[in-house]
């Protein structure tokens, strides 16, 4: 409990020491540098999380990053905890937005700090504002910012996190229309730092691992035509292999090795 009340206190105090001084900046000092802007708050950000991983006691072993390739991509990945986030933005190599459910539009401090890392809002009950949000995704993959989404459309709570649920093939529309490339994410272990233990923070090992960039283009026309269902058997087959890895070098389901 004291790790949970560590980052609550380590979370809260940075939102409400920063977000003003963030505000003011943005307007004064990088108004007419906004990329620099971006690129300073990501930095930030990922700082955070890097703290937090650290109280938690999370360490992780990265996988794949030179699958990514050197353009803006649509990274597409499972989603199980609310650590996946803190893991997706401490080992993206570049500017990178994450869609987020459009309740945290709402939560002052927070909510400026995710425009600054050019996270999107989506809105899943309204069609035609989740429209407007894939194409402002469409328009940061053109100027040079990936997007990070996650197509289960909410956290797999299910036993056998192998098993996703289905893919919303919606959610892939930003990279058909950019053209930009699909980098698949498999993220193993972050349950075990929380969900598997409310409300205790246990220390864990994650695994994320970047799979092979998919072209959309270059699919046969039967999977471009569902490209999220093809998506979704790429990331569990990775995130098998990955289960199957861990059973051999003795994590047990604490997401920690075994002693010898």
């Amino acid at each position: 409990m004291a790790g949970l009340f560590l980052i609550g206190v380590f979370l809260g105090g940075f939102l409400l020491i920063s977000t003003g001084p963030l505000l003011i900046a943005e307007k004064l000092v990088w108004k007419e540098k906004p990329k620099r802007w971006q690129e300073y708050c990501l930095k930030v950000v990922q700082g955070e999380f890097h703290c937090l991983l650290r109280v938690a006691g999370v360490t992780i072993t990265v996988k794949g990053q030179e699958h990514i390739p050197e353009e803006p991509v649509l990274y597409v990945g499972n989603h199980s905890s609310y650590f996946d986030i803190l893991v997706g933005y401490v080992t993206v190599p570049g500017l990178t937005g994450f869609v987020a459910k459009k309740e945290l539009e709402r939560v002052p401090g927070l909510a400026q700090w995710m425009r600054s890392v050019n996270c999107l809002f989506l809105d899943r009950e309204d069609i035609r504002a989740g429209l407007a949000t894939i194409r402002h995704g469409i328009e940061k993959v053109k100027n040079g910012v990936s997007i990070w989404i996650f197509p289960e459309g909410t956290r797999n709570m299910g036993e056998d996190l192998t098993r996703l649920l289905p893919f919303k093939e919606g959610s892939l529309k930003i990279a058909e229309k950019a053209g930009c490339p699909v980098v698949p994410v498999a993220i193993t272990g972050t349950p075990d730092v929380w969900e598997k233990h409310l409300p205790w923070i246990h220390s864990s090992h994650v695994t994320i691992e970047y799979g092979e960039p998919i072209y959309i283009k270059k699919l046969p026309p039967q999977e471009r035509k569902h490209v999220g269902a093809y998506a979704q058997s790429v990331i569990e087959e990775m995130l098998r292999k990955e289960q199957k890895e861990r059973r051999n070098e003795g994590y047990g389901p604490t997401g920690m090795q075994k002693r010898a």
